[in-house]
């Protein structure tokens, strides 16, 4: 027979004091529910006793600030009647000076804004793109202001940045010295009688450190430097009466300095005669000597001429007499030696002419731009060299970061170049193949190229803090 249930019958089943009763799971709970927000009440005003916000951060700091990891003091600064305090300018400029970027700029950004924290460990001096493109996206300049020469829309390094202006349309080499690279770069003889040889683009082009330290290393073999194979010791060790600034073309508008001083190996030093040429191109002047003039202006080598025949012909007085080097008629048959005595002087006027016929007509013209004035016996003009050490003012770029890699696998335009006017500095399609995003890539943020702060006028500041050891001891 089937049981029959009714509410009645199923009511008297609930226990009306269960609620009532007191039990051990019910005892654990109450004192849990009580003891944990008092043990997080004990806890928070613990650390606002002791004066550590670390567990308000919103993640850890960079290496630069990790000295101020729990000191968010320092930079959030408290207002009244607020409950978050946003780091202001005003304490970032305690420590740190960051000239503008643009005086005509329309509005410059808070240093929070770019310069990001609680990232961990990752540089703050990296700036995200999206910080540049928040002006470079839509670049305006205000009212009443000329219009900028520079392009209005960047977003990124892969996404609206132009050719680099050294290689758009139109764009020459300024310098004067006639350089053929792509003789240079194949087997050439290194002199009228020496062997062929396989010039590397290190035999002629180093960063300026390596250039100062290669010739500190003295002289070697054949007269050159140990780490100049084709440079000559003897020109090494002659200043020259110009100076370098007059060799190299000043960078066209204003650079900004960066935040660390330059190392020496960035750029590219321009490419000295004595370390680079000397031991191929010989300056000799005449057989009667085997050393050549001096690489200098016309005026020293000059100079140079009238001492060595002057003091030649001192210790050879019978050369006064004899015959005089025969020459040729207009129809090209030989004339006969004249033959006579003359003075010193004379014989070395005659010697300075033959030694200047063959340097200014043939061995300087080769490199040198030569200007001759409208008189025979005044010295010719020479061009400066006008060499580009940097092509891109605007941003920064260092050779020792990329020396890992061959020289022609960016400057392609080498091997082929037969003209000084051609710019072989790499386009902007080869640092992409490198410098592009994604983790196989090298970074490719503006900041990586780019400079915000014009650090060359940066202004000191007034020192505020303490070590922490000493303001720990002091409250001793």
């Amino acid at each position: 027979m089937a049981r029959t249930r009714t509410t009645k019958k199923l009511a008297q089943r609930i226990d009306l004091n269960y609620f009532k009763r007191s039990t051990a799971q019910k005892r654990a709970k109450l004192w849990l529910s009580v003891a944990l927000p008092t043990l997080a009440v004990v806890w928070i005003g613990w650390l606002g006793f002791v004066h550590d916000s670390h567990v308000y951060s919103s993640g850890r700091l960079s290496q630069a600030h990790a000295v101020l990891e729990r000191q968010c003091g320092t930079c959030h600064v408290q207002t009244a009647a607020a409950f978050y305090a946003k780091a202001k300018d005003d304490a970032c400029l305690r420590c740190h000076d960051g000239p503008t970027h643009h005086a005509s700029a329309q509005a410059a950004p808070d240093c929070a804004a770019c310069h990001v924290e609680h990232r961990g460990s990752a540089d703050i001096k990296a700036v995200r793109d999206q910080a540049c493109a928040a002006c470079h996206g839509d670049l305006k300049t205000p009212r009443g202001a000329p219009a900028t020469r520079f392009v209005a829309r960047i977003d990124s390094f892969g996404d609206g940045h132009p050719e680099f202006a050294a290689l758009r349309e139109g764009a020459l080499d300024a310098g004067t010295l006639r350089v053929n690279h792509a003789l240079h770069m194949k087997p050439i003889r290194s002199g009228p009688n020496g062997p062929n040889v396989q010039l590397e683009c290190g035999d002629c082009h180093r960063p300026e450190q390596a250039r100062a330290a290669a010739v500190a290393t003295g002289p070697g073999p054949a007269g050159a430097t140990k780490d100049w194979k084709y440079g000559d010791a003897r020109y090494i060790a002659t200043a020259a009466a110009y100076a370098s600034a007059e060799e190299t073309l000043p960078a066209p508008g204003r650079i900004l300095a960066s935040y660390q001083p330059a190392t020496g190996r960035e750029l590219m030093a321009p490419v000295k005669f004595a370390t680079a040429c000397a031991g191929c191109h010989s300056l000799a002047f005449d057989k009667r000597f085997s050393e050549g003039v001096p690489h200098d202006r016309p005026e020293v080598v000059y100079a140079f001429l009238v001492k060595k025949f002057s003091d030649y012909i001192a210790t050879h007085p019978q050369e006064l007499r004899g015959a005089g080097e025969p020459g040729r008629d207009l129809a090209g048959k030989p004339l006969r030696a004249a033959v006579g005595v003359r003075t010193a002087n004379e014989w070395v006027a005659e010697r300075i002419q033959e030694s200047e016929e063959l340097l200014w007509r043939k061995t300087c013209k080769q490199c040198h731009a030569l200007t001759f004035g409208s008189r025979q016996d005044t010295l010719p003009a020479v061009e400066p060299a006008r060499t580009t050490v940097r092509w891109m003012p605007h941003a920064k770029f260092d050779h020792d970061a990329h020396r890992g890699f061959a020289c022609a696998s960016c400057h392609q335009k080498a091997l082929s170049s037969t003209e000084t006017t051609d710019v072989l500095l790499p386009g902007i399609a080869t640092c992409r193949t490198c410098h592009a995003p994604g983790p196989e890539h090298a970074d490719a943020r503006c900041s990586e190229c780019h400079t915000y702060h014009d650090w060359s006028q940066r202004k000191e500041v007034t020192p505020t803090f303490t070590l922490p050891a000493l303001r720990s001891s002091a409250g001793r």
